[in-house]
């Protein structure tokens, strides 16, 4: 504990781009884990990086919102993205809801994630009519837990300001309930 109270920084070395911190439960259970113990034991959160080394001749240290924010950017609301994970059906819907779900936990752990973010990631992935409509036909318990999941980001106040989407989120959750309750 007094090791910890004591670190300024938290660093994740990653020497590959075949996964990004979003694709695996390993990069914030080290990092969100560390930076909370820290953050718990020292009173004040430490600064955290992502350290890019899948080009050892240029390596690139970001901080982890600057990696959370490209991430978000470059694959979570990749329309390419999307389209290549509706190929692959149930197990597709199932890699969308597993990235919400790190994201999520990268907010539980370090209070790095905007809520413009929950905002562009619930607005392509739940709610978009068509992703919406992969989702219930391919994998409708994995639509079901991405919504309940971002209703909890906003029921714990890391999403603050949902405005509509809390209303947008519980009826979609009632729908998918009814839905379920029909085909007994």
């Amino acid at each position: 504990m007094a090791r910890l109270s004591q670190l300024d920084a938290v660093v994740q070395n990653q020497d590959n781009r075949e996964h990004d911190i979003l694709d695996s439960d390993d990069y914030y259970q080290f990092q969100g884990g560390m930076t909370n113990a820290v953050t718990e034991f020292s009173g004040q959160a430490p600064s955290v990086y992502h350290s890019d080394h899948s080009n050892p001749s240029s390596p690139k240290i970001r901080t982890l919102k600057e990696e959370l924010n490209r991430v978000v950017r470059s694959r979570v609301l990749n329309p390419k993205w999307i389209d290549a994970m509706q190929t692959h059906g149930y197990k597709g819907a199932f890699e969308m809801t597993a990235t919400v779900d790190y994201l999520f936990a990268y907010d539980a752990t370090t209070d790095l994630v905007s809520d413009y973010q929950y905002e562009q990631v619930t607005d392509r992935l739940l709610l978009d009519p068509d992703n919406q409509a992969f989702m219930r036909d391919n994998n409708p318990h994995a639509l079901e837990e991405m919504g309940e999941r971002l209703l909890e980001a906003i029921q714990r106040g890391m999403w603050q300001n949902a405005g509509d989407y809390k209303d947008s989120i519980q009826s979609l959750l009632l729908d998918l309930d009814q839905q379920q309750e029909q085909s007994l």
